[in-house]
């Protein structure tokens, strides 16, 4: 029982992350229609940045941190402005090619200006873990869910109690509608992916804390799309819910099933998961279900 109430806070701490990462990934989908598959780059290039100047410039880890967000919060909104915004009105496999291009050049970058080598952050928190029973936790760890639980919480009350949010929604909503109430819809763009590549950088940074630092952390971005789609690809609640059971789920799959087998479990168990979801409600756990008339 100990040994699963263990693999279950792990499941939840990992689950957190997906599920911001996760969000980033649904406000782009919601606001624009793309489906981004440079999440995982601007994730990685977030994690990089604040190493950076945790390390190089002995910037205080919380200093460095809210750094980083501002810069990754000026970086999306360019990403948007020089990239995408040229591709608007274009088919949207064109402008899914181009992030998928964009993924393999911000890679290319990061393996540029840092190398492949595994970096990690200084000691920053203590490595004496909490103990609730007989059951431990790191401290890392109750970072990375508290950060996660008061990130989500902004986002909540921003989207639902200020002008900005509330059109980020309507945008969501009906881009036409938005238009016709005076919504600068460019400008909600931009936003949308400045505020997506705050959320993956978050992502970057606390999973930078627990494993270290390289180029293969781009793939956690790959481990989001089971999140999104489980939940739905326009449900920030399917966001949140779908990250905390994907993780739960790859936890559990990788702690009883992969000493069995020998590996490889955990990585392949949420994908199985999800299809079985799929097959039963497509559009996912709370996504919008589209009726088309013939």
């Amino acid at each position: 029982m100990e040994f699963f109430i263990q693999i279950l806070v792990a499941g939840v701490v990992i689950g957190s992350i997906y599920a911001i990462v996760a969000l980033g990934f649904t406000l782009i989908y919601k606001s624009t229609g793309v489906v981004n598959f440079a999440q995982g780059e601007l994730l990685l290039v977030g994690a990089y940045i604040c190493l950076q100047l945790t390390v190089e410039y002995k910037l205080n880890f919380v200093i460095s941190f809210f750094v980083t967000l501002l810069f990754m919060f000026i970086f999306g909104f360019l990403v948007e402005k020089i990239f995408l915004r040229k591709m608007i009105g274009e088919p949207i496999i064109s402008i899914i090619m181009l992030t998928i291009g964009l993924s393999s050049v911000f890679k290319s970058l990061v393996q540029l200006i840092w190398g492949t080598d595994t970096k990690t952050f200084p000691q920053i928190f203590s490595e004496e873990p909490v103990e609730i029973g007989n059951i431990t936790i790191s401290y890392v760890y109750i970072f990375s869910i508290i950060s996660v639980a008061v990130f989500l919480i902004i986002f909540s009350v921003f989207f639902k109690k200020t002008k900005v949010g509330i059109a980020m929604r309507a945008v969501a909503s009906d881009q036409q509608a938005a238009l016709s109430m005076g919504i600068d819809v460019k400008r909600i763009f931009a936003l949308s992916w400045a505020i997506a590549a705050v959320v993956s950088s978050v992502g970057g940074i606390l999973i930078g804390n627990i494993n270290g630092i390289n180029t293969s952390l781009s793939q956690f971005g790959l481990k989001v799309f089971p999140v999104v789609i489980l939940g739905g690809l326009d449900s920030i609640l399917g966001a949140i819910v779908g990250g905390l059971i994907i993780g739960i789920l790859e936890n559990i799959a990788g702690g009883y099933i992969d000493p069995i087998i020998g590996g490889g479990a955990k990585d392949v168990f949420p994908f199985i998961f999800m299809i079985v979801i799929l097959m039963i409600k497509p559009y996912g756990l709370f996504g919008t279900v589209e009726v088309e008339k013939v």
